[in-house]
């Protein structure tokens, strides 16, 4: 078994960061404004929490306790969620509780970061049309407001709340950002160069910014620039900690394939990214966390709090599916490489020969006896190559073992399907892929010299 045991457990608080000095109120803003887009307590002791109903019985789900790993428990996330603030329809007072309600440990409100955060944004703001929040998105009180909500939600062995931003670029796309004390938004058109410096800097008096905070790659492949083509920066990697494979009720492993563009997972992890694997559900309604079928997130963390959540997505130890109440956890051990075993999302030393991998999936026992299968993805030129396909019936701890060569790629990521529904986005002819994906895994990274 893969040991993951926490430490000791400490205190936190949560004060209300100050809303911070922008760097556009301190100089005003240069002609690559992107003016284009306008026109277009206690410890974390886990606790049942939200996961319990208001009648002290569980919700319909697996239980929270690995079957190949131990010292974390899982909670079930959604970090992508919108409000009036910026294009969404519900009001942001009532979207922690909607989410708490629906089931959710952990969620997160990121609404839009695009062009208000200078001098005129609040002033704007107050006397634009609604429409204006579609386009422009947050302003500094927004943000004072978000963190105001997410810190009054926020109850540490409970219910974890968030304060994030969707930075925004309608060409190039869209990335969410967490654990910032600042926000920033788009200056320069279809450059994501500016984000990941700001994301490497450390917040000041004159010039603010991101360090100490996560980011993720949404919806990848919706926007026709890619993150111009996932472009990478080494600095930043550890920064950069998600990609989207379900948003809403879509699976993006082919985004953009009918259009002759390659797999988002493929060219993400090839440009150089170490990405974990989300699924959120982009609400933009007044439903927060309650429609089945939409994406969310199960993490493995050590602590149910906002440094739980915030380690276990460094870790890249989370998975991505559209099933409430689904569990997936995963080790792969390298057999020729005395044993060494690694954690779903985690570094693996290895170079060729068998690995031999450990999942654990359950939900209910409406579930047991379920036919699925599991698919090795693998690197490949456009899309992932499949190094092999296991069916299994939910039940056991499925054990399976796969030849994998280093050399042949840098990454192992598992997709489990349900091989009598279509993807209705599928690939090539005949691709394995081309069912209805469940859940996805955090893809191992090979490193013969871990």
């Amino acid at each position: 078994m893969c040991d993951d045991s926490p430490g000791s457990l400490t205190p936190h608080t949560h004060p209300e960061p100050p809303p911070g000095l922008s760097r556009r109120a301190v100089a005003a803003a240069g002609p690559g404004l992107l003016i284009a887009s306008a026109l277009g307590g206690s410890t974390g002791a886990i606790a049942p929490g939200a996961a319990w109903g208001s009648t002290g019985r569980p919700r319909t789900g697996a239980s929270r306790t690995s079957r190949v790993t131990k010292g974390t428990v899982l909670l079930h996330a959604d970090m992508h969620n919108h409000t009036l603030l910026s294009d969404g329809d519900g009001k942001p007072g009532r979207a922690f509780a909607s989410m708490r309600s629906a089931g959710l440990d952990v969620a997160a409100l990121t609404d839009h970061a695009t062009l208000s955060d200078n001098l005129l944004g609040d002033v704007l703001a107050g006397i634009l049309p609604a429409e204006y929040k579609g386009v422009a998105g947050i302003t500094q009180g927004d943000w004072a407001r978000t963190g105001r909500l997410a810190d009054a939600a926020d109850k540490d062995g409970r219910f974890t709340a968030i304060r994030g931003f969707e930075w925004s670029e309608p060409l190039i796309g869209h990335v969410n950002v967490w654990f910032t004390e600042h926000y920033v938004d788009v200056l320069q058109a279809g450059l994501m160069e500016p984000l990941l410096t700001w994301l490497r800097r450390e917040p000041g008096l004159v010039l603010d910014g991101g360090r100490g905070g996560l980011a993720g790659f949404n919806h990848p492949g919706r926007e026709p620039g890619r993150f111009q083509e996932f472009t990478f920066d080494p600095k930043a990697r550890k920064h950069v900690v998600s990609l989207e494979l379900f948003n809403r009720g879509d699976d993006y492993l082919f985004e953009g394939y009918a259009d002759g563009l390659s797999s988002p997972l493929v060219a993400c992890l090839a440009a150089g990214w170490t990405p974990g694997i989300l699924g959120v559900t982009d609400e933009h309604g007044t439903d927060w966390g309650f429609p089945e079928g939409k994406g969310r997130t199960g993490m493995w963390v050590k602590e149910h709090s906002r440094a739980g959540v915030k380690e276990a997505m460094r870790k890249r130890r989370f998975f991505a599916t559209r099933t409430s109440g689904l569990r997936v956890d995963a080790t792969a051990t390298s057999l020729r490489n005395h044993g060494r075993t690694a954690r779903m999302g985690r570094p693996l030393r290895h170079r060729r020969g068998p690995v031999h991998f450990r999942l654990d999936l359950a939900r209910d026992r409406s579930w047991i006896g379920r036919d699925l299968e599991v698919q090795v993805l693998r690197p490949g030129n456009d899309v992932p190559e499949v190094a092999d396909v296991i069916p299994f019936k939910v039940g056991p701890v499925v054990d399976f073992t796969v030849p994998i060569r280093y050399g042949e790629g840098e990454w192992i990521c598992l997709r489990i399907a349900d091989p009598s529904e279509p993807n209705a986005s599928p690939g090539p002819d005949d691709h394995p892929c081309n069912n209805a994906g469940i859940a996805y895994t955090s893809p191992w990274y090979l490193n013969p010299e871990v």
